[in-house]
């Protein structure tokens, strides 16, 4: 496996088009078609099922598609440390609350590092941005859709509460639940009004916004909260979780952008999106 590989790999994974990959490169379409072929039989699996126009990426390539994009990135980020000063590029990306720390902080440090002259500023998701990350309900009409991670919901509890017994919560536990609201949360959109269907009536302590102040709640022993499940929450002593029977709490979490819009920035940071969301897989 070579760069010149990985490079005709992201131009017909990006086109769609063996053909329009192979003017992109300047290159002939048979001699790109092989470098491809052979970059399938050294890894041992397709990367494309042809069709009659064009191609469409199978679930490897999917997969080869955020690893060749990082690579290719940091190659040209190290090329571009010993090449003169760049002009600065500026890159709004607006973001939601409550994405994860940790791997928000891991996308965004590589993110920023792999444009030469890039100067992000992160906003807020309503402002004028060139990039958002957000969850699907909150996408607009004329943006794009690629979707990061998928999280599930779970009830974070304090060590003393007598739920800790159980392997699961059923909503009936909710009756009386010393319970912390966080708004805007998509869970408690769905579970709120089911709560109040069912006649179901916890007892609000607090309604906060933040992941990070409904856990130090939580700890404390104000309540219970429910919360994304992040690898990190598993490995905190101060909490307990457990999984909510009966309900599909959920949400996707996504990279939203203007339909029909390239630039440098944005195609690498829908690479590096790639790359994350198939490390969660």
């Amino acid at each position: 496996m070579d760069i010149r590989q990985l490079t005709y790999f992201v131009a017909v994974y990006e086109h769609g088009s063996i053909s329009s990959a192979a003017r992109q490169c300047c290159v002939a379409q048979p001699s790109l078609s092989s470098a491809l072929r052979q970059l399938e039989q050294e890894l041992g699996v397709t990367l494309f099922i042809r069709l009659p126009k064009g191609v469409t990426p199978t679930e490897d390539g999917e997969k080869l598609y955020g690893h060749a994009g990082r690579i290719l990135n940091q190659l040209q980020s190290l090329k571009a440390s010993f090449n003169e000063p760049v002009a600065r590029i500026r890159f709004r990306l607006g973001l939601i609350k409550a994405l994860g720390v940790e791997r928000m902080s891991h996308l965004l440090r590589e993110f920023s590092t792999s444009v030469p002259g890039l100067e992000l500023h992160l906003v807020e998701p309503d402002e004028i941005c060139e990039a958002r990350i957000i969850t699907r309900q909150l996408l607009k009409a004329g943006e794009a859709f690629q979707p990061i991670w998928q999280d599930n919901y779970l009830l974070a509890l304090p060590p003393g509460s007598a739920l800790i017994l159980q392997d699961n919560i059923a909503l009936t536990d909710f009756e009386n639940l010393p319970l912390i609201q966080r708004s805007p949360c998509d869970a408690w959109n769905t579970l709120y009004p089911e709560l109040v269907r069912r006649g179901i009536k916890p007892d609000l302590r607090a309604n906060i916004q933040t992941i990070e102040y409904a856990l130090g709640l939580v700890s404390a022993g104000v309540g219970c909260a429910v919360v994304p499940d992040f690898d990190n929450m598993r490995q905190r002593n101060d909490i307990l979780i457990r999984p909510i029977n009966e309900l599909k709490l959920e949400r996707t979490i996504g990279l939203a952008y203007p339909k029909n819009t390239h630039s440098e920035p944005l195609t690498m940071l829908r690479q590096y999106c790639q790359y994350a969301s198939s490390r969660q897989h």
